[in-house]
C-alpha cells in the first residue's frame, strides 16, 4: 500500500445532498455522482477515505473539512488529495497527475469556475489547522486566498485545468453546454433537472401573471417555487 499519498473524498450522502442542493432530482444525481467518484478514485490504486456527513466532525464546513484532512495525516500519510462529489468532469488521470506532482511539489489546486476548487493536493508541511479554519470557505475568494497564503510562504502552486462544479441549476446548464464528455446516465439526469426547472419556471410565470392581473397594485414578493 502507498503510505505517501491518500485521497480524501469529502462528500455528503445523496440523501443529504438532496436536502442541501436547491433543485429537484438532486438526490438521484448525487447518488450517481457519488458512485462515479468512488469508481474513479479506486482506479488510481491509491488508498482513499470517504467522509460523508456521518464521519465529519465540526460545527462549520471549515471545521469539518479541516478535521477530515487532519485525520488522514494522523494515519501517517505525507500528502492528501481532497475532492468532492460535485464535479462530473473530474477524471482518474487528474488524480494520478496530482499524485505525481506531489512527489516534488507541496500544493496542487484544481480551481472551479465559482472561485473555489474541486481538488486540492497538499503536503502535510503546508497544513495548519488554525490557518485553515480562518479561510473563506464556500466563497468565491477561496482559491485566491489560498494562492496568496502559499505565495507569502514562497511555495509554488501547481494549477490544474478549471472545471465546473454543481451548486445550482445554472451550473447544470453550463456543464451540459460544455464540450467535455459525460456518462450517459449523468447527462440524462442533468437534462431531467433542466427540463423540470423549465416547467416550474413556466408555472411561475403563469401564476405571477394571473396574480398581478387580479391585484394590479400588489407590492408583495412574487411567489417563489423550489427548483
Amino acid at each position: 500500500m502507498n503510505k505517501t499519498t491518500a485521497i480524501l473524498i469529502f462528500a455528503n450522502s445523496a440523501q443529504q445532498e438532496g436536502i442541501s442542493k436547491p433543485f429537484r432530482s438532486s438526490q438521484l444525481l448525487f447518488d450517481e455522482l457519488n458512485r462515479l467518484t468512488i469508481a474513479k478514485v479506486q482506479k488510481t490504486g491509491l488508498p482513499y477515505f470517504l467522509f460523508s456527513e456521518k464521519e465529519q466532525v465540526g460545527n462549520t464546513f471549515g471545521e469539518r473539512y479541516s478535521n477530515a484532512i487532519q485525520s488522514v495525516y494522523t494515519k501517517g500519510y505525507e500528502n492528501v488529495i481532497t475532492i468532492g462529489n460535485d464535479t462530473p468532469h473530474l477524471q482518474t488521470s487528474q488524480l494520478l497527475k496530482t499524485a505525481k506532482h506531489l512527489e516534488t511539489q507541496k500544493i496542487v489546486l484544481g480551481p472551479s469556475k465559482d472561485g473555489g476548487y474541486y481538488l486540492m493536493g497538499l503536503h502535510k508541511s503546508q497544513f495548519n489547522l488554525q490557518t485553515f479554519l480562518k479561510l473563506p470557505w464556500q466563497t468565491s475568494r477561496l482559491t485566491q486566498s489560498i494562492a496568496r497564503l502559499v505565495a507569502a510562504k514562497k511555495t509554488h502552486v501547481v494549477f490544474l485545468k478549471i472545471l465546473q462544479d454543481i451548486d445550482t441549476v445554472s451550473d447544470v446548464q453550463s456543464i451540459l453546454n460544455s464540450f467535455r464528455s459525460l456518462t450517459k446516465t449523468i447527462r440524462q439526469l442533468l437534462r431531467t433537472i433542466i427540463s423540470g426547472s423549465s416547467q416550474l419556471f413556466s408555472i411561475y410565470l403563469f401564476l405571477t401573471a394571473s396574480f398581478q392581473n387580479q391585484s394590479p397594485f400588489n407590492k408583495g414578493s412574487p411567489v417563489i417555487l423550489p427548483i
